[in-house]
C-alpha cells in the first residue's frame, strides 16, 4: 500500500478497523498467460488451451486454471500487507469459470476486498470478491492474515 507521500505503509493490527475496503486490483488474464500457466503448472487440460474441446464439454470458451484465478485474487491481500508470507490462510469456492476470449485482451478480473473481522492473536479475516464481468467467479474467498 502506498500513501500519499510515496511511501510503502504497511498494515499493522493495532490501526486496522473492521469494514476497511483494500484498493482494488483489475487484471486481465490471455490466452497466452494460460499458455504459460500450463507450463509453469504442469496442468495441460485442454479445457485451458484448446476452443473445440472446452466447448464440446459444455464451457463457453478456453477457461483459466482455477488456480491461476485464486492466486490473482490472493494478490490484492498480499498488495496490502507487502508480505505474501503473511497470509496464513486462504480458501475458496469456485462459482463460475473464466472464459478466455482468443483476442488482444483476454478478460479482465475485478478484485476486491473487506477487512470482515479483527481475531486474536494479531489475525485479520479479509473477504474478496473476484469478478469477471457481472459473474462472480470466486464465492467464500476469504484469508486470514497475520499483521505486526
Amino acid at each position: 500500500m502506498t500513501d500519499a507521500g510515496g511511501t510503502n505503509s504497511i498494515p499493522d493490527y493495532d490501526s486496522v478497523v473492521e469494514g476497511t475496503e483494500l484498493p482494488e486490483v483489475r487484471t486481465r488474464v490471455s490466452r497466452a498467460d494460460l499458455i504459460r500457466y500450463c507450463g509453469a503448472s504442469g496442468d495441460f487440460n485442454v479445457i485451458h488451451w484448446n476452443e473445440r474441446s472446452a466447448r464440446s464439454v459444455g464451457l463457453p470458451d478456453v477457461i483459466a486454471h482455477g488456480m491461476l484465478t485464486m492466486a490473482t485474487a490472493v494478490r490484492i491481500v498480499t498488495d496490502w500487507t507487502g508480505d505474501p508470507s503473511a497470509v496464513a490462510e486462504f480458501a475458496v469456492r469456485f462459482s463460475r469459470p473464466v472464459p478466455v476470449p482468443d483476442d488482444d485482451e483476454g478478460s479482465e478480473l475485478v478484485i476486491s476486498a473487506r477487512v470482515a473481522k479483527k481475531l486474536p492473536d494479531s489475525r485479520v479475516r479479509v473477504d474478496i470478491v473476484a469478478r469477471c464481468g457481472p459473474d462472480k467467479v470466486l464465492s467464500m474467498a476469504r484469508a486470514v492474515v497475520v499483521l505486526p
